[in-house]
Order: C-alpha cells, then sequence, then structure tokens
C-alpha cells in the first residue's frame, strides 16, 4: 500500500476523525460510505491494527485496495503503536503475514471450478430425490432430505458470501443470492452485512452480532441484564427448547420478516425474485397435491429440519467460548481465531468434512475467510504450527464434545440469568 509521503486531510478538528490502521498508516475514512456497512467503524478511531482484517476481507477486490491508496492519510508511530502490542503479539502477526503470503503464493485461495460443481450437483441431485419422495408417498423422508439439503443450500451460499467459490464477486454474489434465496428463502445482502460484522471481531460484545440473540436465545449472561420474568423462564429452558423450538422460530423470523424487510428498504429485486422463486414452486407444486393445510405443515417441518441442522452446527464453533471485552483494543486478528473460535474434527472418513461443509475448520475461516473451505483441512497443520510456536491454544474437539459443551453453556447461562 502507498508508503510515501503523509496525504493528511486539513479540514476539520483531527479528534473528530475516523482513522483505520492499515499497514503502518492511518487512513482517514470520516467520509467513507463502505459498502461492507459500518463494520469498518470497528476498526476506526483506536489504534486496532486492521491490517489482516482488510486484506482478508478485500483478497478478492483490487479496487478496495486503490480506493484506500486515494484516501488522505499519514504515518503512524511505529514506537508508540509497539507500546499496546501484547507480549509476543508483533512477531505473531510477522509470522501470520508471512504464513498468509506463502499459502496465497502456492495457489491456496484459487477457486477451485471442479469442487464448485460438484458441490452445486449434489444440492440439485438432493433437491431431485427429496421432491421425487415427497411426491411417491412418503412425504416426510422428502421432506427430511429437503431440510438437510436447504442447509448444504446454506453451507455454500456461505462460501458464495465470501467470495471463495468463483473468485469473481459478482458471480459469487449471483450464486448466493439463488443458493440463500431459493434453497433457504433468506437475504444475502443482509447476510454479508451481518457475517462480516461477526467476522471482524467475533465474541466481541457490542460488535459481534451472532451474540444479538435475544429474545430467542441467550449464549452469554452478559447480553441479559435487564430482562423480564417471562422472558428468563423461557432463557431458563433454553437448552431443551433450542434444537426443537428455538431455531425454527429464528428461521421464520428470518424468512417472513427480517429478510423480506431489509430486501424491500434495499429494492433488491434480484433477491426479491428468488424469494418469489421458492414460494411460487412450493404454491404451485405442492399445495395442489397436498392441500394448503397439510402443505405449510409439511414446509414447516421440512423448514425445522434445515434449521436445527444450520443453527446448530453454528452454534458449536463460538457460542460456548470467552467473550471479548467491548473496549479491549488489544485482541488482534489472529488471537480473534485463537481463542474465540474452535475446530472440530474431520471424524471417520472425513464425515463431519461434509457434514459441515468443512466449516468445522472454524480457526482456519476465521483466518483465511476468502479460501475455499475445502482446503482448510490441509492448511490446518501449519496454523496449528503457527499456534504452537507462539503458545496458543490451538483447540480442536470431537463432534460429540462440541455438542456437549454448546448444550452445557446454554443450560448454564440459562440458570445464571434466571437465578442472577
Amino acid at each position: 500500500m502507498g508508503k510515501g509521503g503523509d496525504k493528511s486531510s486539513t479540514s476539520g478538528n483531527a479528534t473528530e476523525k475516523l482513522e483505520v490502521l492499515i499497514d503502518g498508516r492511518y487512513y482517514d475514512v470520516t467520509n467513507l460510505k463502505h459498502p461492507g456497512g459500518s463494520v469498518i467503524k470497528f476498526y476506526s478511531g483506536k489504534d486496532i491494527d486492521a491490517t489482516q482484517a482488510f486484506n482478508n476481507f478485500h483478497i478478492r477486490s483490487k479496487k478496495a485496495k486503490k480506493y484506500m491508496d486515494s484516501l488522505p492519510s499519514r504515518s503512524a508511530d511505529e514506537k508508540k503503536l509497539e507500546k499496546n502490542f501484547l507480549p509476543g503479539q508483533k512477531s505473531l502477526l510477522e509470522d501470520f503475514n508471512q504464513l498468509q503470503r506463502d499459502l496465497e503464493k502456492e495457489g491456496f485461495f484459487k477457486p477451485a471450478p471442479l469442487h464448485v460443481a460438484y458441490r452445486v450437483a449434489e444440492i440439485i441431485l438432493l433437491h431431485a430425490v427429496g421432491f421425487y419422495l415427497v411426491f411417491t408417498g412418503k412425504p416426510i423422508l422428502g421432506a427430511l432430505i429437503l431440510g438437510i439439503v436447504t442447509g448444504r443450500c446454506g453451507w455454500l451460499m456461505h462460501e458464495g458470501g465470501h467470495y471463495s467459490l468463483t473468485g469473481n464477486i459478482t458471480i459469487d454474489r449471483g450464486l448466493q443470492i439463488i443458493l440463500y434465496g431459493v434453497g433457504c428463502g433468506m437475504s444475502a445482502s443482509w447476510w454479508r452485512n451481518q457475517h462480516n460484522k461477526h467476522h471482524s471481531m467475533p465474541q466481541k460484545l457490542g460488535h459481534d452480532v451472532d451474540l444479538n440473540t435475544l429474545p430467542l436465545v441467550c449464549f452469554t449472561s452478559k447480553i441479559a441484564k435487564r430482562i423480564g420474568l417471562p422472558m428468563k423462564l423461557w432463557i431458563r429452558a433454553q437448552a431443551f427448547i433450542f434444537p426443537v423450538v428455538t431455531t425454527l422460530l429464528v428461521a421464520l423470523g428470518w424468512q417472513l420478516y427480517l429478510h423480506p424487510r431489509h430486501i424491500a428498504r434495499q429494492k433488491n429485486l434480484a433477491e426479491a425474485a428468488a424469494l418469489a422463486t421458492r414460494y411460487g414452486v412450493f404454491a404451485y407444486f405442492v399445495v395442489p397435491v397436498f392441500g394448503l393445510s397439510h402443505a405449510i405443515a409439511l414446509y414447516m417441518f421440512y423448514n425445522w429440519v434445515g434449521a436445527t441442522y444450520i443453527f446448530l452446527n453454528f452454534a458449536v464453533s463460538h457460542t460456548h467460548l470467552p467473550t471479548v471485552p467491548k473496549d479491549d483494543t488489544q485482541v488482534d486478528w489472529i488471537r480473534y481465531a485463537a481463542i474465540h473460535t474452535m475446530n472440530v474434527h474431520s471424524g471417520p472418513l472425513g464425515c463431519i468434512d461434509w457434514w459441515m461443509s468443512y466449516l468445522n475448520f472454524q480457526i482456519e475461516h476465521h483466518l483465511f475467510p476468502s479460501m475455499p473451505q475445502f482446503r482448510h483441512p490441509i492448511v490446518s497443520k501449519r496454523v496449528k504450527a503457527l499456534f504452537d510456536k507462539h503458545g496458543l491454544h490451538y483447540d480442536q474437539r470431537s463432534y460429540g464434545d462440541a455438542m456437549a459443551v454448546t448444550f452445557a453453556n446454554l443450560h448454564t447461562v440459562g440458570m445464571e440469568v434466571f437465578y442472577g
């Protein structure tokens, strides 16, 4: 990035600026309308090094780097910055930057068209099998398969949202719109806006939107300071009702309210068309065969299977881990992944890799969100070696242990909220 002379802004008081620290320079983003939303403010106005976050969020975008170089900027005082470092933090960041450069040179971030074709073909095949069973006298089994493939649409759209499918931002966004809109009944642009905030600072109070889960579920008692008795009773039982009721309520809330509202506000015709296609297919093919009431019941069952599949597997990676105080400025990109994220073992014959679409390697995913996810198991040994070198715990557990600690946390937090 631009390392030349200072290009400081001459207007306004310096204390009123919003600046972001990237590669040893402060960039003035006061008037920047960031396409990714308010996530940029998480790194502005503080001595938080945004270099790794910026590089990984924009690895597919040449425009972002050119745009930053056009902004007013000034050199950072390296000695002053080093005073804010934790012991060994500078060396850790340097080693991570070198690892990322090595992985880029070795082609780990390049798209894999054959893998994408396989994943898309799998989704088409599972939909065909599911609908075949629904219309040939096995509606429950068919809806079960359709629920699973809903979750798999969610996994694949997740890669599209990170631009790790084809490497072409426009194409990946288009795939994400289809997969998430038709496959899950949800908005791709809403997801990108929220998910980027989560990736920016996972488990940080006031920043990670995945902690803003009330009134349906509470993963940490720190977000439930002022709630009434009815909600306390609900949260007290959350470990039992999360997979039975809560997951479906989250999905319905997103499908029927939050996401359609976002699409309408953004006037996003492509996403509106995707949702219309989903419900149009259901109304045209399913309702005439089963009748409205039975068709709705079938849809609710299929929706519940998909929601439980994806939300349960999402929960094991973060929700039971420590949170970061809102005013903490010392947690860096690597420590967010090391301390506030965990992996799940691949399982026999890699069955968990398939079941979670490689997002069981959540540490690698948070370090390299734009890397095609099927490569995360390959690079995991090098990440573990980096962690070992710098005394960071590489948290990897079995699927059973991960589920057990997730539900134990739900129960513990429920008791804390109710009795606290």
